[in-house]
């Protein structure tokens, strides 16, 4: 499908993409249902393309602009944008190298993967995190080796928490030099979801966001040819985690933004359903207060999503989709409060679209970065550490 050129365009795309979308929410929340349609409408609508460049066949947007899309989906459907954002944490990396001077066998990377999604309507996935260690990339315990040949790559490990399990098509796997010390270099590597060897395990059911498809992830001996090798080299990884992680860190950010969006929506169109409650000066000033915390936490994002569109990769843009990234994580459960004071049973009705989007904005706090990372992170920027050194994180 040809992505509309104009962004309000691509805007009302992703209001009529949700709009779709939006009805299956509920049971697959219920786990009457995998959650793969919303993933099929996802793909149909083109919406996958929006990060790839306009010369490669995509809409071509900038971190600020795909931010408020995601918005837009996540008010409709929210585990259903946190899986698309997985898509595009794989392809907004690639995306930003276009335009640089690449290797030939980047370049040849690059326009492959990029045309599996125009063309082939592919859906990739990121499979970084591990049990104990999150996505944390130091000292992981999936290892790869090289051939003796050189043309591949043998990887073996365990993901977890992999999202969009089965739905995908690839998975972008992280994976440290099996022949080097425990802290190893991290590499990337594209695993298709038929190679031998790939292996998911049943689907979490978590309290909330079991639409994501989120399950374990086995490497068996997967062989992967060398032309699958991340922008064909080794090793950076955590230089790219810790110059550039707005993708790494931040993507979900757009997708919390819009549940927080949705849940004080649904809490105001609660208020006026019943009669003479709108009235009340109580009301309105909880109302008034949630609506002041929405909209100091969306100008917020938009601004650090306009600062890594103007300047990815600078210290103010970093800290900037960071703080962004903590106010979002608070302002959701606490407008989640305000909710469950004005709505009262309403709120914790199972099966209600309020107390679906209660539960689904608490799972802020354990993407990354997490609040307490935020604030390290604003903290060390405020006291002059060296952000571009890796030695400063953890991770």
């Amino acid at each position: 499908m040809t992505l509309p050129p104009h962004f309000d365009d691509l805007l009302k795309l992703a209001a009529d993409t949700g709009s779709a979308i939006a009805p299956l929410a509920a049971g697959t929340d219920a786990a009457d249902d995998d959650g793969h349609e919303a993933y099929r409408v996802l793909r149909e609508s083109g919406l996958l393309a929006l990060l790839v460049p306009r010369e490669a066949g995509g809409a071509g947007l900038g971190f600020g602009e795909y931010w408020r899309v995601l918005a837009e989906l996540g008010a409709h459907h929210g585990a259903a944008a946190l899986g698309f954002n997985m898509h595009h944490v794989v392809i907004g990396a690639l995306a930003e190298a276009a335009g640089t001077r690449l290797s030939p066998a980047a370049d040849a990377f690059q326009t492959w993967m990029l045309d599996e999604v125009v063309n082939g309507g592919k859906m990739f996935a990121s499979a970084t995190s591990e049990a104990g260690r999150g996505a944390k990339l130091r000292g992981m315990r999936t290892r790869y080796r090289r051939s003796d040949d050189g043309t591949h790559y043998v990887l073996n490990g365990r993901k977890d928490f992999v999202s969009l399990a089965g739905a995908a098509d690839y998975y972008v796997v992280a994976a440290a030099d099996g022949d080097a010390e425990e802290t190893a270099e991290v590499s990337h590597f594209v695993v298709a979801a038929d190679d031998p060897g790939v292996g998911f395990g049943p689907v979490r059911h978590m309290s909330a966001m079991y639409g994501t498809s989120t399950a374990p992830m086995t490497l068996d001996e997967v062989v992967v040819p060398r032309t699958r090798l991340y922008l064909g080299v080794e090793g950076m990884s955590l230089f790219k985690v810790v110059r550039e992680p707005h993708w790494m860190f931040a993507g979900y950010t757009g997708a919390y933004l819009g549940m927080a969006e949705a849940l004080y929506r649904h809490t105001v169109e609660r208020v006026t359903a019943a009669p003479g409650r709108a009235d009340s000066p109580v009301v309105q000033q909880e109302l008034g207060r949630m609506s002041a915390r929405l909209r100091a936490a969306r100008a917020l994002v938009h601004a650090a999503g306009d600062a890594v569109t103007a300047g990815r990769g600078s210290l103010e843009a970093n800290a900037m989709v960071h703080a962004a990234k903590y106010v979002v994580g608070e302002t959701g459960p606490r407008l989640a409060q305000d909710a469950l004071r004005l709505c009262g049973s309403a709120a914790v009705s199972r099966g209600h679209t309020l107390e679906r989007l209660i539960r689904e904005v608490q799972f802020a706090h354990v993407m990354p970065a997490k609040p307490h990372e935020c604030l390290e992170y604003l903290g060390k920027a405020a006291t002059g550490v060296n952000l571009y050194d890796a030695r400063a994180f953890s991770w």
